[in-house]
């Protein structure tokens, strides 16, 4: 039987190698809220990937959750597309949180077409954003979708029942809206780091 040799002789003595892991570059897309930004290892939304927002029903502030970033993108006159959302986007609501309506667009989609429109608009380098309400999504095409977001330079969220969480997401960024018993995020997944144990609140307001 050979010897046994403590791994920390081994460091030391620098004959095992040791790798390091690169350290997570920092995102130019802050998501606005204060909170959220410290908990993500990157200080935001991933850059030109998939963000997966999973939800207990429609209407629960998952718009009030992206209108900080929707309103900077505008602002600076990148265009944003909004494909079949479950309501109307309220105009005079949204121009009071600082977006600039003329730079958004509104598709509404069939059913059977809201991937492939999202991934047409992610690929078109046209859009700063890309905003999806798929009713049926399998793996393989929010594994386009992330191609398309990564090949376009742009951010895609993706709206969808959280009764899919239980299932493996290829999405940069999973994110679980919580209504009750305060609005609030988990972070089910994220790219660079460990996700935060608990829930974040968002109720102290976005900047």
């Amino acid at each position: 039987m050979g010897q046994v040799v403590a791994l920390d002789s081994l460091l030391h003595s620098r004959q095992v190698w040791q790798g390091r892991a690169a350290p997570v570059p920092a995102t130019t897309q802050p998501t606005g809220w204060p909170a959220l930004d410290a908990a993500l290892p990157t200080g935001g939304w991933p850059e030109h990937a998939m963000t997966e927002i999973l939800l207990p029903a429609d209407g629960v502030g998952e718009l009030q959750l992206v209108l900080p970033t929707l309103a900077r993108l505008t602002r600076e006159g990148r265009p944003v597309v909004v494909i079949s959302p479950p309501y109307v986007p309220y105009v005079a609501g949204w121009e009071a949180r600082g977006v600039v309506m003329s730079g958004v667009d509104i598709v509404q989609a069939d059913e059977q077409d809201v991937l492939w429109a999202a991934e047409q608009c992610l690929r078109s380098a046209s859009c700063a954003a890309v905003l999806a309400w798929p009713v049926h999504a399998d793996d393989r095409s929010l594994r386009r979708l992330q191609v398309a977001a990564d090949t376009g330079k742009a951010l895609a969220f993706v709206f969808r029942d959280r009764r899919h969480a239980v299932q493996a997401s290829p999405a940069a960024l999973r994110l679980e809206l919580e209504s009750t018993p305060a609005w609030q995020v988990r972070v089910r997944k994220c790219r660079g780091g460990n996700p935060p144990v608990g829930a974040v609140p968002l109720a102290s307001g976005w900047s």
